[in-house]
């Protein structure tokens, strides 16, 4: 009997936390109710509060989950690697992440939009931590000569705003491509062709 319970109970928190990814990624945090997801999960509203006792705690354990799937492309990148094909790697697997999971992007820049209240201290801690520890890995290979000088946070950025791009404003680049494209292919061709250009030192 334990054992079927918490099979319910996972099925149902799972449920909650797929329903409220649906509903904040379409009205945001302020526009979404607890009476919508809960509808939208199959549940009752006082079935939800039992799990998630409001709101905000559903939303904080989507924006912690998804923060640490996002991070996992820049934990990825490998010191022992050939850096512009490290950078390159990076550059695919977040627009990978775009690709598959446009609600969770979505849901991450609503929540940046409002000023980050419920993340904060991840962006200030975690994220800002694991930036400067790949910073300072661009700079060593920047300093050894095996990528090109830029400035390696805004160059991070530039990874992060010309991927989630596609997933943020996935109505308005197809709306401009027309029919017949696949916006995340041709992305990827040319980020591919636009980082390989910035970063391959110059006399290579």
């Amino acid at each position: 009997m334990t054992v079927q319970r918490s099979r319910i109970q996972r099925k149902n928190r799972e449920a909650i936390l797929e329903a409220a990814l649906e509903v904040f990624s379409a009205h945001g945090f302020r526009g979404a109710t607890v009476d919508q997801i809960a509808e939208v999960a199959g549940l009752s509203k006082p079935n939800l509060l039992y799990y998630f006792p409001s709101k905000e705690a559903v939303h904080r354990t989507l924006l912690t989950g998804l923060l640490d799937s996002w991070l996992d492309p820049l934990r990825a990148m490998n010191p022992d690697g050939e850096p512009v094909e490290e950078m390159l790697s990076y550059v695919r697997r977040k627009l990978d992440l775009s690709r598959d999971y446009p609600r969770e992007s979505r849901l991450f820049a609503n929540e940046i939009l409002q000023g980050g209240p419920r993340i904060r201290e991840a962006l200030e801690g975690d994220l800002k931590r694991l930036v400067d520890e790949k910073a300072a890995l661009l700079g060593r290979w920047m300093d050894q000569g095996r990528i090109a000088r830029v400035d390696p946070v805004h160059l991070i950025f530039s990874v992060w705003s010309l991927t989630q791009h596609y997933a943020d404003f996935d109505f308005q680049v197809r709306a401009v491509l027309g029919p017949g494209h696949d916006p995340f292919a041709e992305a990827g061709a040319f980020l591919d062709t636009l980082f390989r250009r910035l970063l391959t030192p110059p006399g290579r």
